[in-house]
Order: structure tokens, then C-alpha cells, then sequence
């Protein structure tokens, strides 16, 4: 990438998601029984790849009110998370020590993402992105609009 150009990989919040993804993928679902591998295994791989993704899908979107939603997706995933990790150390599948590595990285994680939620509305990136007032619009408020306006010519 090219020095001045910002994407999805300029995002701290998604950097650390990534990080954090791939760190729980590798160091502590390996940890766990095989018999929790189609189970909380499988649970806890979907729910932590799903931040990063969830990020960057708002990030792809450019209306800031998609972004901001896609960032709420993101810190529900993380916390979805944070519960399968509670769920395997108290089974000790996990240390203690690992637990509490595995909770600072949740805790970033959860303070980036809500300062990016901030961000996101300070800003009102994709403001003036042609079709947003449409879209913003609840789906039965431009229906009836639609209706009124075919009845008026």
C-alpha cells in the first residue's frame, strides 16, 4: 500500500481482531478435549473470526450508520467470545494464566471497537453517498412516499 492511501489493514481495530482471531485459533481452542471440536471448539472459532470480519464488512459498506451497526455486530461477537473463554476455563480447559492473556486482548479489543464506534459517528463517513437518504429512510416510510407520489401525476 502506498504511503497517504488508508484501508481496511490502516484499521487498528481490525489489526488487533485479526491478531486476536488468529492467536485464540492457534494457542487455546488447540488446548481444549477433541470432544469440544464440533462443539465449543467450532463455536469459539466462528465467534472470534467474526469480529475482524464484521469490522471490515462496515468498513466496505462507506455509510457511516452501516459501518456503526457492523461495528455493534463486532462487539457482540467479542463478547460472545469472552463468554466461550469464561465457559473453558471453567471447565480448565485453559489456565488461569492464559485466561487472563485472553481477557486483556478482550478488553483492547472492546475499547477499540467503541472508540471506533465513536469515530464512525463524530464523522458521518458516507454522508453524502448517493442513495443514503433513500436508504436511511424506514423501507415503509418510501413505500408510502412512493405511493403518494404515483397518486399526485
Amino acid at each position: 500500500m502506498e504511503n497517504g492511501e488508508r484501508g481496511l489493514e490502516s484499521l487498528v481495530v481490525w489489526k488487533k481482531s485479526i491478531q486476536f482471531a488468529i492467536y485464540t485459533s492457534q494457542k487455546v481452542i488447540g488446548k481444549f478435549p477433541t470432544e469440544e471440536k464440533f462443539a465449543l471448539s467450532s463455536q469459539l472459532r466462528r465467534s472470534c473470526q467474526s469480529i475482524p470480519a464484521n469490522i471490515a464488512e462496515g468498513y466496505g459498506r462507506f455509510y457511516f450508520q452501516e459501518g456503526i451497526r457492523f461495528a455493534y455486530i463486532a462487539r457482540g461477537s467479542l463478547e460472545e467470545t469472552r463468554s466461550h473463554i469464561f465457559y473453558a476455563h471453567e471447565m480448565k480447559y485453559i489456565s488461569d494464566e492464559e485466561y487472563v492473556i485472553v481477557n486483556k486482548q478482550i478488553e483492547e479489543i472492546r475499547r477499540l471497537i467503541n472508540g471506533y464506534i465513536n469515530y464512525l459517528k463524530k464523522t458521518k463517513q458516507g454522508i453524502s453517498e448517493p442513495g443514503v437518504h433513500y436508504y436511511s429512510k424506514p423501507h415503509s416510510e418510501s413505500i408510502i412516499e412512493a405511493i403518494i407520489t404515483n397518486e399526485d401525476n
